[in-house]
């Protein structure tokens, strides 16, 4: 089987065949694949500014909330930071007013774009520790804000364990449960197996100290796949047969919605722990949750000053990760484009981002 010979139907059925499928077409930042260099960042919560002033203007004449020229936001060019910007573009034209153009860019050339230009006036989904140099050296330079996060709720990556297997026992979403509930994983003479990252990933160190951490050393079966579409074979064949697996994944992922997983909790975030966690081999490893990456909405210093209206709607346009996992599933299953999934968005979830435009308008 190749994932070249797989089909993609709007309404796919959980075979192997279809979530092979899944997997590859799903197109994901592969976060906390690599160590970041220490960054920089803004304070959380609200930012201060001044309350926008209503001004009567006609319908020519571009809303006073968002200034008197054109906004512009990044489409970094993954599906999620895509969707991001259409979504944005969409809400602040529509509720807002906004004239809004939506331009090219990715990680690094849209950051370094805005801090030397202040062009683009907004990226809605920047990895900041994967570019720490240019983002600290714009902080400095006072060209560039953070706005707000761009996700919001659970781990941008983790453990993962499918739905069904957590009906059958809620323990097993602890992951200090899982060396007393490994019975819990053993399928048709299988032992339980723990699929962890290709041997070129840092997450691979990481996740092997972390199974000495929480006592599933030689309980579980570690199965390192040599690549990324393997990783995603033996996931989605395992699905297929409904057998309990423990696998490393990331999120946003149209996966993780459409097949129904779950993160495991790995407990708080210790930065203490991260320094031997990352080394092969670290002699004393200690419980900890996978070291959150920043994934936040930036704004042009420009942007904040002169447009507070518009940022402070950054500051709260911070988008859930399971319905980002829900709307890149939408988007596969329809062979969508970001547009058409923005105005899904727009329509039919207007519980998320009404808060983002409540009390802003004039």
């Amino acid at each position: 089987m190749t994932f070249t010979d797989l089909a993609l139907g709007p309404r796919p059925k959980r075979g192997a065949a279809v979530l092979c499928r899944a997997f590859a077409t799903a197109l994901v930042l592969t976060a906390g694949l690599t160590l970041f260099t220490p960054v920089a960042g803004g304070q959380e919560g609200q930012p201060d500014h001044i309350d926008p002033v209503a001004i009567p203007g006609d319908g020519a004449t571009p809303a006073p909330l968002c200034g008197t020229k054109p906004v512009t936001i990044a489409d970094m060019g993954w599906p999620s930071a895509s969707i991001l910007a259409a979504i944005h573009a969409l809400v602040l034209e529509g509720e807002l007013g906004c004239q809004i153009r939506v331009i090219g860019g990715d990680n690094l050339a849209t950051l370094s774009s805005m801090a030397t230009t202040g062009e683009p006036a907004i990226a809605p989904e920047l990895w900041i520790g994967r570019v720490a140099e240019v983002w600290n050296s714009a902080l400095k330079t006072q060209s560039v804000r953070r706005a707000g996060n761009s996700f919001d709720g659970g781990p941008m990556q983790g453990w993962f364990v499918p739905e069904f297997a957590i009906r059958a026992n809620r323990d097993i979403s602890q992951a200090d449960a899982l060396a007393q509930n490994a019975q819990s994983f053993r399928s048709q003479g299988r032992p339980p197996r723990f699929v962890t990252c290709p041997l070129d990933w840092a997450c691979n160190i990481i996740n092997a100290n972390l199974i000495r951490a929480y006592g599933i050393e030689g309980t579980f079966e570690v199965v390192t796949p040599a690549n990324r579409f393997e990783l995603d074979q033996v996931i989605a064949e395992a699905m297929s047969r409904r057998e309990p697996l423990l696998f490393y994944y990331w999120q946003p992922n149209a996966a993780l919605w459409q097949f129904g997983f779950d993160a495991v909790d790995l407990g708080p975030f210790d930065p203490e722990a991260l320094p031997c966690l990352a080394q092969p081999g670290c002699r004393a490893p200690k419980k900890s949750a996978f070291a959150p990456e920043p994934v936040i909405v930036v704004a042009a210093e420009w942007l904040a000053v002169e447009v507070p209206a518009v940022f402070d709607y950054l500051g709260r346009a911070s988008m859930p990760l399971e319905e980002m996992n829900r709307l890149l599933a939408w988007q596969n299953a329809g062979n969508a484009d970001s547009a058409e999934v923005a105005a899904e968005f727009y329509e039919n979830s207007g519980e998320i981002w009404e808060p983002w435009v409540a009390d802003l308008l004039p």
